[in-house]
């Protein structure tokens, strides 16, 4: 039997912290490991657990979601956090995305989605909402491509760029352009050393920023 996977719930609405215990209420696959109402009381209930993923609004009293994952990634750079909120505005997703979450739901998505992102973000990819992927690509969309960001990739790294941006694995787009997931990790390592990207979030925000794209 698998190992469930365990997570800690960071909301101020207890309502929400219910309904998802509800959602998430299976014993064999999942495991609520403990929960809080703002970010101070998450990091101290968190100082003495280990959890494989965090689920975490973005605003709440006392200690906001961003300051919650910009010390927990302080302490430990590797954990899984997703931001489950109401927000869908760039800036937002921006934000989260530079602080390091692997993961961007709004809540209204359904228990199946919810799943799904966390089966994905435990798995080691990257899990975001369809709506909010559409507020990235109409930002990307609706700009010019930079010339000197064009320049400096090759047109591989590009049309593998583009499919990170549409959240392919490296299986999927190693079968894609015909190539080896070898020789897609080695095609990835070189845009993150060229964009100066510590991860896949990181490209994200350079696409964004960079105006890599002029249609997607």
């Amino acid at each position: 039997m698998n190992t469930p996977i365990s997570i800690f719930i960071v909301d101020d609405h207890p309502m929400i912290i219910d309904g998802l215990k509800g959602y998430l209420d299976d014993a064999d696959r999942f495991e609520i490991k403990g929960s809080a109402s703002n970010g101070l009381e998450a990091l101290e209930k968190l100082m003495s657990l280990e959890v494989d993923v965090i689920l975490t609004d973005i605003q709440m009293p006392m200690m906001d979601g961003a300051e919650l994952i910009k010390r927990i990634k302080q302490d430990k750079p590797e954990q899984k956090v997703i931001a489950l909120t109401m927000f869908n505005e760039v800036q937002y997703i921006k934000k989260m995305l530079q602080l390091g979450v692997v993961g961007y739901v709004l809540k209204s998505a359904n228990k199946a989605e919810l799943i799904q992102a966390i089966d994905f973000v435990n798995g080691g990819g990257q899990y975001y909402s369809p709506e909010v992927t559409q507020v990235i690509m109409n930002k990307l969309r609706g700009n010019q491509p930079a010339v000197s960001m064009v320049t400096e990739l090759t047109d591989r790294e590009k049309e593998i760029l583009y499919l990170i941006l549409k959240q392919k694995s490296n299986q999927e787009i190693g079968e894609e352009l015909f190539i080896s997931t070898r020789t897609v990790e080695a095609h990835k390592r070189n845009l993150l050393e060229k964009t100066g990207s510590k991860n896949i979030a990181g490209l994200v925000i350079y696409a964004m920023d960079h105006q890599l794209f002029e249609d997607f």
